[in-house]
């Protein structure tokens, strides 16, 4: 693992740690809503779908901070792509541990792009 994405993953884990949820929020929602949508209410049941939506969110917030203000809207409109491809999947677990999987590689791939100082 390049250094660079081990600096990423223990700041990661270190904001997921402070950050895990209790039993009835995710990160991304509030789990006692009664408009929850099939999505939403599968990854609140699932403990693994909802660790990876702090995982996920806690990424997202990470680099729309890192990010210029072009690249941070183009971020933001593939976040509510995927959460419209997340939104197909109802509450298949099988489906949205792939979408969750799939968003966090991409996320990464961001990260990794960031042009550093040197």
């Amino acid at each position: 693992m390049p250094r660079h994405s081990m600096t990423i993953a223990a700041a990661l884990l270190g904001a997921f740690t402070l950050s895990a949820p209790g039993h009835s929020q995710a990160a991304s929602f509030d789990c006692e809503s009664k408009e929850l949508k099939a999505d939403e209410q599968a990854i609140c049941d699932t403990r693994a779908l909802n660790d990876m939506d702090v995982k996920m969110v806690t990424t997202f917030e990470l680099l729309s901070g890192l990010l210029a203000m072009g690249n941070r809207g183009e971020l933001q409109d593939q976040q509510i792509a995927w959460l419209t491809k997340r939104g197909e999947c109802k509450a298949d677990i099988g489906c949205l541990t792939a979408a969750y999987a799939a968003r966090l590689a991409e996320l990464t791939t961001v990260y990794d792009g960031i042009e550093r100082p040197k």
